[in-house]
């Protein structure tokens, strides 16, 4: 079942698996590509606004949030995007999370987007840890990584999650090698484990 943790050995989900909370999506278009976001420069300071379509599209740079989220047991949520999302379809990732909207804070984004994906009200406020800048030759956006404790059973949306699971830290080291992960969500785990072992974590 997608709710339940895989075996150690076993492959993952198959592209056709459901989720078992939400039916599928019923287009075929991709999701929020007219979402107003604002545009950032080099230090992370507003310069201008952009449909977020175009801002991927021409390589502008924008914010994102990363919230890692853990149940009762300590264990991460980790699911598979829909074929509809603009960047990275059908990757995994083990963040929630998004961009942040035009005027919208970082902290706000945080909130909004986890409530969202995890499909859970009365979440508690995610906890920030850092920011970073993630920048390739296709994307660039500045990141802020988050933390929050979900005690709520989850009912992810269709529409952002094609399968979910609650992975120990100790299965989802073994699944990086195997599954395709979203490259900035695979840098920004990076980057958390780098900040835990510099001594950086509470």
């Amino acid at each position: 079942m997608p709710d339940q943790e895989p075996l150690p050995g076993d492959g993952p989900p198959p592209a056709d698996e459901p989720p078992s909370t939400a039916a599928s999506p019923s287009s075929d278009e991709p999701l929020s590509a007219d979402e107003l976001l604002d545009i950032v420069d080099e230090r992370d300071r507003v310069v201008g606004r952009a449909r977020r379509a175009d801002a991927m599209a021409n390589r502008l740079r924008h914010r994102c949030v990363f919230i890692l989220a853990r149940d009762p047991r300590g264990r991460i949520f980790v699911h598979r995007r829909t074929p509809q999302k603009i960047v990275f379809p059908s990757h995994y990732d083990m963040f929630v999370g998004g961009v942040v909207g035009a005027g919208e804070s970082y902290d706000d984004a945080a909130r909004r987007e986890a409530q969202e994906e995890l499909g859970v009200t009365a979440l508690p406020t995610p906890e920030p840890l850092f920011s970073f800048l993630y920048e390739t030759p296709e994307h660039t956006w500045w990141s802020r990584v988050y933390q929050v404790r979900c005690e709520q059973p989850v009912a992810p949306q269709a529409e952002e999650i094609a399968w979910h699971a609650f992975l120990t830290e100790e299965e989802l080291t073994r699944r990086l090698p195997e599954w395709e992960w979203v490259p900035d969500g695979k840098e920004a785990y990076r980057r958390l484990l780098e900040w835990r072992r510099e001594g950086l974590a509470p």
